[in-house]
């Protein structure tokens, strides 16, 4: 163990907010970082994992390589979990609440909280459950009741906390233990687990019912500047740039569809707004580690908003239903069909929603209108129309599928079967309005 990290901590263990997590034990931890072999653990990058010191090998404290807060832990007087806490990557805390109520699917199950910032625990608002676990060595992962009232990033916040104490006790392989397995959970795991290589397809394992091996592989959080939190194991795997997050493209063999790409350049690693495969606009440069290098001016358009011709509208829809479960396809169309959709600027990202109104970046257009301008054959035009509009799409499609989701959960039980039992996968053409915008978008339009 590095001495100079161990003198960092000592002083960072005399700041009020460590003391009050847990006085007793955190002035015991401090005692024991003379001890030949003091209860702490160093991350890759710098990261410092502080245990209680007694015998369970149970963690208290964990902080980053500056010294801020980012876990805590506090164990009851018999060994149990009593609550933990993570800070999420805009600065909010969420807490764990074991064995809080139970839930009709499984049961037993533990209590997410969003919580006071200023507190070691004073929780604000119950945000969900999951089925509960044996902190003391946590042996499955556990199905999620609506996710979707959780905050931005505090899903995989959740599952690090978990795979950090799975790996402390040994636990080498785990299966997730609930219904529904979705792509979204299979590459939110992706970020602080790894899935067993023996699996040839282990998407497809994962969907099917589940039964797919993983292995904790939890991740270190930095905050390194005000608005730039970085994410990492044997490197920097996500960007959190003024709340907009930006991934690594390749997950262990597994190639994520993103509009915000981190991607290596040298020694550098450069955060950047992507699209038809190659970069829109760099939004930050990091070293390796993930320390600020450079940040980028922002691109200014100073033109006024313009409107989506309708056809888009009915065409997404059908686009973004191709790529999402059956069920949800009679209301993502309501949906997209519901939206005010505009070329315009927007400062940093590629999209920005607000209510109704959604304003795609101009830059996204006028990257597809340079695709199709460069094409050397009428097939070849065609086909950049139909990556340009699949572009739109896919970056439209997270929030379109939200909002289904939620249509379809505002329904009573009977519906919500009713729509599952009806529903049929699209025809393999694409529908007419697909066709009237391909057509538009070939004719410099759109």
């Amino acid at each position: 163990m590095d001495r100079a990290a161990l003198a960092r901590l000592r002083g960072w263990l005399a700041r009020a907010d460590l003391v009050a997590i847990d006085p007793e034990r955190v002035e015991r931890l401090r005692v024991a970082l003379d001890e030949p072999d003091p209860p702490v653990t160093a991350g890759r990058g710098g990261a410092l994992t502080a245990y209680a010191p007694e015998p369970g090998r149970r963690r208290l404290l964990q902080l980053d390589r500056r010294g801020h807060l980012t876990a805590a832990w506090r164990w009851r007087p018999d060994g149990g979990l009593a609550w933990t806490k993570a800070l999420l990557p805009d600065g909010r805390w969420l807490g764990i609440e074991p064995a809080g109520l139970t839930h009709p699917a499984w049961g037993l199950s533990d209590r997410v909280w969003s919580l006071a910032p200023d507190a070691p625990w004073i929780p604000r608002e119950a945000l969900t459950v999951f089925q509960a676990l044996d902190y003391a060595r946590p042996d499955f992962i556990p199905p999620l009741a609506e996710p979707r009232r959780l905050p931005a990033g505090a899903g995989t916040t959740l599952l690090n906390l978990i795979a950090g104490l799975m790996k402390d006790h040994g636990v080498a392989t785990v299966r997730y233990r609930g219904p529904y397995p979705t792509e979204q959970l299979f590459t939110a795991l992706l970020e602080c687990f790894r899935y067993d290589t023996a699996e040839a397809l282990p998407l497809e394992r994962f969907l099917a019912d589940g039964g797919l091996d993983w292995h904790p592989a939890p991740f270190e959080t930095h905050h390194v500047t005000p608005g730039v939190v970085v994410q990492l194991r044997h490197e920097v795997d996500k960007v959190i740039l003024d709340g907009v997050p930006f991934y690594r493209a390749e997950w262990q063999g597994i190639r994520r569809r993103e509009p915000r790409v981190i991607r290596a350049d040298g020694d550098r690693v450069v955060c950047s707004l992507w699209a038809l495969n190659g970069p829109i606009e760099d939004r930050l440069v990091l070293d390796r580690s993930g320390e600020v290098r450079e940040t980028p001016a922002l691109v200014v358009d100073a033109r006024a908003p313009s409107p989506l011709p309708p056809v888009w509208a009915v065409a997404l829809g059908e686009l973004i239903a191709r790529e999402s479960a059956p069920a949800l396809a009679a209301d993502i169309a309501r949906v997209t069909a519901d939206l005010a959709l505009e070329w315009g600027p927007v400062p940093g990202d590629l999209v920005h929603v607000h209510g109704q109104r959604v304003r795609l970046s101009r830059r996204l257009r006028e990257a597809g209108m340079a695709a199709l301008a460069g094409a050397a054959s009428p097939p070849e035009r065609a086909e950049q129309a139909l990556r340009f509009v699949l572009e739109v799409a896919r970056l439209l499609g997270p929030e379109v599928r939200l909002r289904a989701q939620a249509r379809l959960e505002r329904l009573d039980e009977a519906a919500q079967r009713r729509a599952l039992e009806e529903a049929t996968d699209l025809p393999e053409a694409f529908g007419e309005s697909v066709g009237r915008l391909l057509a538009l978008v070939i004719r410099g339009g759109g």
